[in-house]
């Protein structure tokens, strides 16, 4: 076995072993619910928009587009954008022709301003509207007619059942080998009531629906290690959903 091949292997196994670690989990979510008294994933930017995620999730995401190399990524929501300047640089430093589409019920005109002066902008087309609307969801897909690889990240309203209602629209406009990734999957993990100003918890959000989904579509799998290797992260349960047929 060459060098490579050995670190290969050796990282996969640490991957595994760390998703079997049921004590490191544990701590990995007392960590973020205690991080989240002070809005951690609200404190970096990414080429100067805020981006709020955890970092792991950047790095995890960085990975899955250099390897899927996707001619249109779509992203339901914006917030300030730094998401969609995220993928934008990815898609630069890819080079071709590929671009991001974000879709928002609200794209605030602040956030809107300072998108569209960013020099990734140029990369970038946006929708404002619901993305489960049926003139949105027609945009979307005339926008995706004809790419060969594309990726969609579901990250708008993280209730059930618009979670779910948009996997049942976008799931088919991603490609073999690509990904639907559904941020935020974590919320069924923490206390419930957490949320008590938003509409989704435990029982309602993001990983509920993506469950009811893949009950009745095998095209899609977990790809169980993304978030293993990540722990820190949005996608605990899942998130991270591999089409393979």
């Amino acid at each position: 076995m060459n060098p490579i091949e050995q670190f290969q292997k050796e990282r996969a196994q640490a991957i595994d072993e760390m998703a079997k670690d049921e004590d490191l989990k544990r701590k990995s979510l007392d960590w973020m619910i205690h991080a989240d008294r002070y809005k951690f994933t609200y404190n970096f930017t990414w080429l100067g928009r805020p981006i709020i995620k955890f970092p792991n999730d950047i790095v995890v995401l960085q990975e899955i587009i250099w390897e899927v190399k996707p001619d249109l990524i779509i992203e339901t929501g914006v917030a300030h954008g730094g998401s969609l300047i995220f993928s934008a640089s990815m898609l630069e430093l890819l080079g071709g022709d590929g671009r991001v589409l974000g879709i928002d019920i609200d794209i605030r005109a602040h956030n809107r301003e300072a998108i569209e002066a960013h020099p990734m902008f140029r990369r970038i087309d946006l929708i404002e509207g619901s993305s489960v609307a049926p003139d949105v969801v027609a945009k979307v897909k005339a926008a995706a007619a004809g790419k060969k690889r594309v990726l969609v990240v579901l990250d708008s309203l993280h209730t059930h059942d618009h979670v779910l209602k948009e996997l049942e629209l976008y799931n088919d406009l991603v490609s073999l080998g690509s990904y639907l990734v559904l941020p935020d999957t974590f919320i069924e993990y923490f206390p419930k009531g957490y949320y008590d100003d938003r509409p989704w918890d435990v029982g309602d959000n993001p990983l509920t629906a993506m469950r009811q989904f893949l009950a009745t579509n095998a095209r899609f799998i977990v790809d169980e290690s993304r978030a293993a290797k990540g722990m820190i992260t949005e996608a605990l349960g899942g998130g991270y959903l591999k089409r393979v047929n």
